[in-house]
């Protein structure tokens, strides 16, 4: 078809129908032949033909005929990718440019999340673990007794001046030579660490100290991603914000260098035995060596085959040169130092832990307690019990060896529950004091405080027996004897002081009377006969025998004369505490019926052998926290007695000793004086005595301490004696420890007693008594003519209760007084009354012959049993 014929566009109204721009421009003189053929100028003529159709008719004029063409003429893209101008495969490669600023790009992401993460993050509370520390206990001597606590680790926290720079810069030599220019982390090291973790390598931690730090107190010790990116983030804030040598302090005390020991004070102790101020620069570089892996650098081996002996030894010797040599090349040592380092530092073998066995239990409580019940110290149990305190002892730490020693010795020797079933469950307990300090020096607790729980050096609910005597003599020197004219609470002005000469009644069942002379009787109206140790009778003596033969009627009297009350505040002016003294005491009170403790027996006695001088007891010096005094023991002394009063009182006590109860202590080759005591049924004996620089209280009992229901037992049999005495072994062990005790210490005398009081005569004594016979006479034993009362007291007797009835002899409330009768000697025979009744309330003891209640009250009855 010809293109005249050709029809006319249809067009879309009149703008249709007027030629295109592109037919126009045509029409003005374009070359058909540009287009290839006459359709394909045509169809580029046409408009409305699209912008495709005319880029591509572009391109054919431009002579590129292709997509090359295409896409040079169009719009360039803000990132070419893939790339418009390659094709095929080299489209997909980036061109260096790409890669420079996506580097760029992801660098500065980096950045900007970092400065995030740094203006986000916040340093942590340190873990309580890293804070948890453990007290030090010291012997008088300043060397160390023990670590001890609630603490999971052997730490205890020094501050940075009581490390030396010696050990400062052999850690950062050995470690991390720029910490104090570093910004507290190192990068190459943590992506060493990283790459190696990512591609299943062995774990490695951070290089720098800062870095150790950080894991060490605010995080665990996990070898995880997200812990090594907590730990670079902390790192760097705390090495911003902290200064350096606090975190070098924190790094050395929770670093851990092997044997248990955690932190630099703790680990000196463990492989030197000496604080870690006084290391010197060798000793610090063989810690600094532990710091690398102290499984591998303890010269005593560690665990595995590669950690032998002969091993580690060698190992931590090429650390020890090499954290020297390091020293010398970062300028912190002269060769000239160094050289004087050519023997290695070998540690001292470790010493097994022993923590809280043996003795070391008790001391360990026996100070804790102090320390938190002294309200001067300001420390409660829950502060003591975080840890971290520094606790110097008074215990002398051969003394308590000898002390042990010699009731160990007893023990082996004698008691031997294999062959007597009675020498089963018997218990020893003991302490000894400074006299006129407090000071307490060595205690025997028990077999081992961590089997046996009760002190026995301290309060155990045993009674004491006639080693109280001692303070009804005391009492009647000072406060002297009533008038027995005159009303029951009388003044100075009315009592007379008596003297040792004073004359008493030592017959057996002697008739008790009240101050007045009229008969004692208890609330039922009965009397009560006083026995002596195997119903003896010495006739009239003086207080001197009565000491010497611990004769019970004149000192129950003479207790009567003075006035309980009286006798009692001698207790405890002595020092005897008053939670072991009944409040309302009976008469058998001046014969034993109390229970203080080894500790304060020896501390009362200590007050005679000081002249009078009393001072409270104590087993803490001083307490010293992060280097500071928390606590000091103000040593605080009264004047109890006079010297007169507490110089005669040791003068009777000395009879005791060279002729009377207590001869075996003669043994000690020295002066000294001293009481035994024996309690009523034979369920205690004690030897309490002194020379001028030691006082020394040893008791012996027996109690079935693991019992539910436990009680105390009768020793008749014990050891294969008959009965047990304050004169047996008791005393034996007194003397055999004062003798090791005092080997060294030079021979002091007692002072010379002055004269003092006057000669009076209790009832029934004559004016002029007939000489003391020298062997006692003995009256036939007469039973009571009642039923022995029960042990709680009441109206109606009862049968002597089983094995599994009784007061709890720890209890305090529990004061069992009637079972002890003060009995003392060779014979051994209850005390009790001729014709008293049983039970009844409480004694007011006014010693009046109106007194409400029975001798025994609720303090006990004379003829209980358990």
């Amino acid at each position: 078809m010809s293109e005249h014929r050709r029809k006319p566009p249809q067009g879309r109204g009149r703008r249709a129908a007027q030629p295109s721009p592109g037919r126009r421009a045509a029409s003005r003189g374009a070359d058909p032949s540009a287009y290839g053929s006459r359709a394909e100028a045509r169809r580029a003529a046409q408009g409305g033909g699209g912008g495709r159709r005319r880029a591509a008719a572009s391109g054919m004029a431009a002579g590129g005929g292709g997509r090359r063409a295409a896409r040079a003429s169009g719009k360039k893209r803000f990132i070419d990718y893939p790339r418009s101008d390659r094709d095929g495969l080299r489209r997909w490669i980036p061109s260096w440019k790409q890669i420079l600023g996506t580097c760029v790009g992801f660098l500065g992401l980096l950045v900007a999340m970092a400065g995030v993460a740094y203006a986000m993050v916040e340093v942590p509370d340190p873990n309580a673990q890293a804070q948890q520390e453990k007290n030090v206990y010291y012997w008088a001597d300043g060397k160390q007794m023990v670590v001890a606590g609630e603490g999971e680790h052997n730490r205890q926290i020094v501050p940075l001046t009581q490390i030396p720079e010696s050990m400062q810069w052999a850690v950062i030599a050995a470690e991390n030579e720029t910490f104090y220019e570093d910004a507290g982390v190192d990068p190459m090291g943590i992506v060493r660490a990283l790459g190696r973790m990512a591609m299943g390598g062995d774990t490695q931690s951070g290089s720098t100290i800062t870095q150790q730090y950080v894991k060490n107190t605010y995080l665990d010790q996990s070898q995880t991603l997200s812990r090594k990116f907590k730990e670079l983030f902390i790192s760097v804030k705390v090495g911003a914000e902290k200064d350096k040598g606090e975190i070098l302090e924190g790094y050395l005390n929770t670093a851990y260098y092997g044997r248990g020991a955690y932190g630099i004070q703790a680990a000196a102790q463990a492989y030197f035995g000496k604080d870690s101020k006084d290391l010197d620069a060798s000793e610090s570089a063989y810690l600094a060596s532990t710091l690398n892996g102290p499984n591998f650098y303890d010269t005593e081996g560690g665990i595995g085959e590669q950690a032998t002996k002969e091993k580690n030894i060698k190992r931590a010797e090429g650390r020890w040169s090499w954290t020297l040599d390091r020293e010398v090349a970062i300028g912190r040592m002269t060769k000239a130092e160094r050289a004087k380092y050519d023997e290695f530092p070998m540690p001292k073998r470790p010493k097994k832990s022993t923590e809280l066995k043996g003795q070391i239990g008790y001391m360990v409580n026996l100070a804790n307690n102090y320390i938190t019940n002294d309200p001067d110290s300001g420390i409660t149990k829950r502060q003591l019990e975080k840890g971290g305190y520094k606790i110097y002892t008074t215990f002398d730490r051969k003394k308590t060896d000898h002390l042990k020693a010699a009731i160990e010795k007893v023990k082996k020797a004698n008691i031997d529950p294999k062959k007597r079933k009675v020498d089963k469950y018997v218990q020893f307990g003991g302490a000894s004091v400074k006299p006129g300090d407090g000071a307490i020096q060595a205690i025997y607790g028990g077999e081992d405080a961590t089997t046996h729980f009760t002190n026995n050096a301290d309060y155990t609910g045993v009674q004491v027996g006639s080693t109280f005597k001692p303070f009804v003599l005391a009492a009647a020197m000072r406060d002297g004897v009533r008038d027995p004219d005159g009303p029951p609470t009388q003044g100075a002005d009315s009592r007379t002081p008596v003297s040792p000469k004073s004359v008493y009644n030592g017959n057996n069942k002697v008739k008790l009377r009240n101050y007045n002379g009229s008969i004692w009787r208890n609330k039922e109206g009965k009397e009560w006969n006083q026995r002596n140790d195997g119903n003896q009778s010495y006739g009239d003596v003086d207080l001197r025998t009565a000491m010497k033969e611990s004769i019970n009627t004149p000192f129950i009297q003479l207790g009567m004369d003075v006035g309980l009350d009286k006798v009692r505040q001698s207790a405890l002016d002595a020092g005897v505490n008053e939670e072991s003294l009944p409040k309302n005491p009976t008469p058998t009170f001046s014969l034993g019926v109390s229970a203080p403790s080894a500790i304060r027996m020896a501390n009362a006695y200590g007050t005679f052998a000081k002249s009078g001088v009393e001072a409270e007891p104590y087993s803490v010096r001083k307490v010293e926290k992060e280097g500071e005094v928390a606590f000091q023991n103000r040593k605080a002394t009264t004047n109890a007695f006079d010297a007169a009063v507490a110089d005669n009182v040791t003068d009777l006590l000395r009879t005791v000793v060279e002729d009377g109860t207590g001869s075996a202590a003669q043994g000690l080759g020295r002066p000294a004086a001293g009481k035994t005591g024996t309690t009523d049924g034979n369920k205690s004996s004690w030897f309490t005595g002194y020379t001028p620089q030691l006082a020394t209280s040893i008791g012996m009992w027996r109690v079935n301490d693991q019992a539910k229901q436990q009680k105390f037992l009768e020793m008749y049999g014990v050891g294969g004696q008959k009965e047990i005495h304050g004169a047996s072994f008791p005393a034996e062990i007194w003397t055999s420890y004062m003798k090791a005790a005092l080997e060294n210490s030079p021979v002091q005398q007692f002072p010379t007693p002055t004269p003092l009081g006057d000669k009076v005569y209790g009832d029934g004594a004559s004016p002029t008594p007939t000489e003391t016979p020298t062997t006692p006479t003995e009256e036939p034993s007469e039973e009571p003519t009642e039923e022995e009362p029960s042990e709680t007291p009441s109206r109606e007797p009862s049968e002597t209760p089983s094995d599994d009835e009784s007061c709890h002899p720890f209890d305090p409330k529990c004061k069992d007084e009637g079972d002890d009768g003060g009995t003392e000697g060779n014979g051994g025979g209850d005390q009790g009354q001729e014709n008293g009744g049983g039970g009844g309330s409480t004694d007011p003891g006014d010693d009046e012959g109106q007194d409400e209640g029975s001798i025994f009250g609720n303090n006990g009855a004379a003829f209980r049993r358990e």
